[in-house]
């Protein structure tokens, strides 16, 4: 398992995801918003959203986690 947290004080402006959904490396996940930008938060690593704890307009706190992904293993 993987968390994925805030790297920023902001509100959550949008997200792309819901538990269950296959994700890819770089694939964005959530829109933060902090002083009029925009900041995406990326998957580090292809996965499952196996938890989500943030909805649009929620405020999150730097190093809250966002969602949780579920690491799957690489085809060979």
């Amino acid at each position: 398992m993987m968390e994925i947290r805030a790297d920023i004080d902001a509100s959550v402006w949008q997200v792309h995801v819901e538990v269950g959904q296959e994700v890819i490396q770089g694939e964005e996940l959530i829109v933060l918003e902090s002083m009029k930008m925009e900041i995406p938060v990326e998957a580090s690593t292809a996965g499952a959203v196996a938890s989500l704890f943030v909805a649009p307009g929620d405020t999150v706190k730097r190093g809250d986690v966002l969602l949780v992904l579920e690491k799957r293993p690489t085809p060979s």
